[in-house]
Order: C-alpha cells, then structure tokens, then sequence
C-alpha cells in the first residue's frame, strides 16, 4: 500500500495540472528541497544543492527568514511540550496574550488609545473576509437602530397631529415628493406611508464597499468582489459583495462616488407645535478596504493625500476605513505598520503573512472597540483559528520583531534604503527599459515597459497574454539562482520581498542579474532569455 501511494513514476499530474503548466512554461517549475535565511536549495543532476537567493519571501511572509532558528527551535519545544492545538469553545490565555501585544504595538505607532478586539483566523483572505462579514453585520446593527429612531418619530408625530398639538406645514409634504392636493388635504397617513415606503426602498440597498483601484485583498467569495484585477473578480462577480474602485490619482473621485450612492432616509419631528421633515444619512457603503502599500497591483503606495480624503469622507458618513496590511505590515517597511507614516488610522487591522513566522499559518482580524460587535464571535468561527501553536508562534515572531528596541524593523528601513537605490541606478541606466521603481523597505517593485511590441514573437505574444513579467522571473531564476515573480495585477512588475536576512551578496547578485536582464531586453533579444526551449 505505501509503495502504491509513494510511487509517482509515470504518473498523471492531478494536482493543479494547468498551473505547473504555466509554470514549466516561463521555466519556473522548481522543486525546492531546503530552505535557510534568505536562501532556497535546490537538487542538481549530481545531487549537490544549488542555491537561490529568494526575493519572492513568500508574498511578504518571510519577514524573519526560511526556518529561522528561533522560530523553529520554540516550535519544536512547543510541540515536544504536547501543547494542545485543537481546544475549540475553550479558553485559550495565549490568544488573549497575542492580542494585548499587537495592541501595545499598534497603540505605540499610531498613538490611539482605543483597544482593538481580535478575531483570528488561518490566512490574509480569511482575516478580510472577516473584515467584510463584520462591516456587514455592524452595518446592519446601525441600520436597524436608525429606522426604529425614525420610525418612533413617525408615530410621536403622528400622535402629536391627532391630538391638536402639531400640524404639517405644506412644505413637508412637497419635500418628500407629494402633490399640492396632499399638501392641502393634510393627508397625514399619506405622507407617512409616502414616507415609510421611501425607506423601506433606501434600507433595502445592498452594501457597498468601496476599494481603491490596483487593490488586492484575497480571493475568497466576497474578498475577490474587492479585487481589481477583472481576471480573478468578474468570473465570480454575480456572487457576492458590491464593491466599486477608486482612482488614486484623481482627487475629488471618492467624492463623487460617495455622493453618487449615498441615500437619505426620511423622518418626522415635532418642534414648537410643527411637524418638520428630517433626513437622516443611511449606511449604504459599508466600508472602504485598501492596502497602504498595494502589493498585487504593482507595489503602489497611497499618497497622504488620499488617505486624508478616505479618513475624511468616510468619517462623515460613519464608514469604517478597513486597513489590509497583511503584506505590508510586520515591520517590512521599516514600521510595524506601513500605514503609520502615511498618517493612516484604521477603524479595523488585518495581518497574516510574517505573522506567522514563515511557519505557521494564522491572520487576524483587529476591530476598534468602539465599532466591535460581540456577537460576530457567535456566528463567525474557523476549525483551525486561535490553535495554541500558531498563537504561541506569533507570539514568539513580535518577541523577535520588538527585540532591541525594534532592531528588524530598522534593519528592514536600512536594507530597503540599500535596494531601492539598487533599483533606481539600474533605471537610470537602462530608462528605455524600466519604467518604473517603487516602494518602501522590503516591498519594492520594478516596472519594465511594455514588450508587446517586441521584435522576438515569443517575447511580444507573452506581453500581450500579460505575462512578460514571468519570462523575466524565468530567466532570473535560471541564468542567476535568483527567485521573484511579478505582481499578480501588474505583471509587467516585479516584486522585491526578501528577509531581514538578506546579505551584501545578494543585493549584488540582485543588480548583476538585473543589469543582464535589461541588456538583453535593449539590445532587442539577440543574446536570448535563460528560458526552456520551445
């Protein structure tokens, strides 16, 4: 039986067949056998190990590194130790622990004194999806809470015009859209079932969520609606939430879109013996999703600007502003958060990726207490969420994060300042090839432009299918042992996501590989790409 389990030769591929066809395509199809720091091995013919130097990390959850010691050595203590992971509907004091420290941090940075109440789960797309139920039901809350005020006003009203004590100016009834007859009649009922079928209309509007464009937040049923990229969303965009994109770069956009979807709910009041209409603001948007740094749409980061217009609007209209730093934060720009210095202040925080260490799988999801609905943990739950060992992991990665008075995040800060200015000479140098660098600390992407029109058909028929960017990650990885890929929205750009562990070595071997890559592509493909022939 396990000869028949383990034997593999010959066989059908079943598991994911297409994909590994992509990937044998660009010359990406590597099995990876050892992994340490910032480095992957692979198995050559000979069986000796060949290395390559890994600038992909994971998608941003390699902060600490491949197998750091510390992380392993705890994880196997713990594991020696027999700590129970599957306690479910039981206490679980490390959580608790877990919890408080992210508080402590994310109060330290951004100065906000409110407690954030934690729910957590196994991955990024789970912590937003999260986010997205609990905006939801918070929204729902809101709601209901605001149509019985308004309803209780109806009925005073109503009360007061019976007795004598009020009446209803004609400018009520022609506000609200009734004719001159109503208005003369004073037809009381008419006007307040006018008024309740109007609301009934305006609370029955679907939840919006707005996101800037390039965003990325998973691509789970209602986190994908939040997605920009139309190859991963509209396949399933009958499924789930409304959402609606943002321009980044055209101020007075979310103000317009605001004023597009907002709705008004009517209600009636009663001041010094007169009936005057009210309009009260109904939460139609439920909340505005964005990445400080957008990882999947090309390594884009918000401007100031922005943030402010986002923070502002959605104040006013009592918005939660939802704050996905899961490839962002932990401490990979230099800050805990990558938000701080662009003075952002979210009213919820998801985190995944390094939180776990590059071991073990777990994302959480922080909600302002003043916004957090407790009964969101009696009717949202995951099987593997808040095990013992994840959270004790976690635990031990901000423990690192933290140690010496923060030194990774500004070993992060230092060796980004080292990368970037990699990348910007390599622009200056070949500015006919790369577009564009971008990003801050470990998060930074190089744009190369458009290939379509390539003299090399191969090179041009892979631009136009969207998938230059593999080509290049290809050659990197079989001509220099080195591993990136492109962003998944912008794949004309790649990302530059390694360890805190990186060394001179490999930012030199970063530039040399590069600085190949762009004479080839200038002197029009004549010396090939290192790719599979074919």
């Amino acid at each position: 039986m396990t000869d028949a389990l383990n034997s593999t030769a010959d066989a059908p591929q079943l598991a994911e067949p297409h994909l590994g066809a992509v990937l044998a395509s660009a010359g990406l199809d590597a099995e990876y056998v050892r992994a340490e720091g910032n480095t992957l091995y692979q198995r050559g013919e000979d069986g000796r190990e060949i290395p390559v130097v890994d600038y992909a990390g994971g998608y941003g959850s390699l902060m600490l590194g491949h197998n750091n010691p510390a992380i392993t050595a705890y994880a196997k203590e713990l594991l020696d130790a027999g700590i129970p992971v599957h306690t479910q509907f039981s206490l679980h004091p490390e959580a608790a622990e877990l919890a408080l420290a992210l508080n402590r941090i994310i109060s330290r940075e951004t100065g906000d004194d409110e407690p954030f109440f934690a729910v957590f789960a196994n991955t990024g797309a789970e912590a937003n999806e999260a986010a997205v139920k609990h905006a939801e039901m918070d929204r729902g809350i809101r709601l209901g809470a605001l149509l019985e005020s308004v309803d209780s006003g109806l009925a005073a009203a109503r009360d007061a015009v019976l007795a004598g004590s009020a009446t209803v100016p004609a400018e009520v009834f022609t506000r609200v859209g009734l004719g001159v007859r109503a208005a003369e009649n004073g037809a009381l009922d008419e006007l307040i079932d006018h008024i309740t079928a109007h609301n009934t209309v305006q609370a029955a509007r679907p939840p919006l969520f707005l996101t800037p464009e390039g965003s990325f937040h998973g691509k789970l049923v209602s986190t994908v609606q939040l997605t920009h990229y139309e190859g991963y969303r509209v396949p399933f965009q009958a499924l789930a939430a409304r959402a609606r994109f943002v321009p980044l770069d055209e101020p007075g956009a979310l103000r317009k879109i605001v004023d597009e979807e907002r709705a008004t709910l009517f209600g009636l009041a009663v001041e010094d013996g007169r009936v005057r209409l009210t309009e009260h603001e109904s939460p139609v948007i439920c909340a505005f999703v964005l990445e400080p740094i957008q990882g999947e749409g090309g390594i884009r980061e918000l401007l100031p600007e922005f943030v402010r217009e986002i923070q502002e609007i959605c104040a006013e209209v009592g918005a939660p502003v939802v704050v996905d730093e899961i490839q962002s934060g932990m401490g990979r720009t230099g800050d805990f958060l990558a938000g701080t210095r662009l003075g952002l202040r979210g009213d919820y925080y998801t985190l995944a990726k390094s939180l776990g260490g590059g071991l073990a799988k777990i994302s959480v999801l922080l909600v302002r207490g003043s916004r957090y609905q407790g009964q969101f943990e009696l009717v949202h739950s995951s099987t593997f969420a808040k095990d013992g060992f994840s959270n004790r992991i976690a635990l031990k990665v901000l423990e690192l994060l933290e140690a010496d008075d923060g030194a990774a995040y500004r070993r992060a800060a230092e060796l980004g300042d080292r990368l970037l200015a990699v990348l910007r000479s390599v622009r200056d140098d070949f500015p006919d090839v790369v577009k564009d660098v971008r990003g801050r600390g470990l998060m930074l992407g190089l744009e190369f432009h458009d290939q379509s029109g390539a003299a090399v058909p191969p090179i041009a028929e892979a631009a136009e299918a969207g998938l230059f960017g593999y080509l290049i990650a290809g050659h990197l990885l079989r001509g220099h042992r080195l591993r990136t890929f492109p962003t998944a929205s912008s794949p004309d750009t790649l990302r530059f996501e390694p360890s805190v562990l990186l060394t001179d070595d490999d930012i030199t071997l970063l530039d040399t590989a590069l600085r190949d890559t762009c004479d080839i592509i200038r002197d029009g493909y004549r010396r090939p790409l290192a790719l599979p022939a074919g």
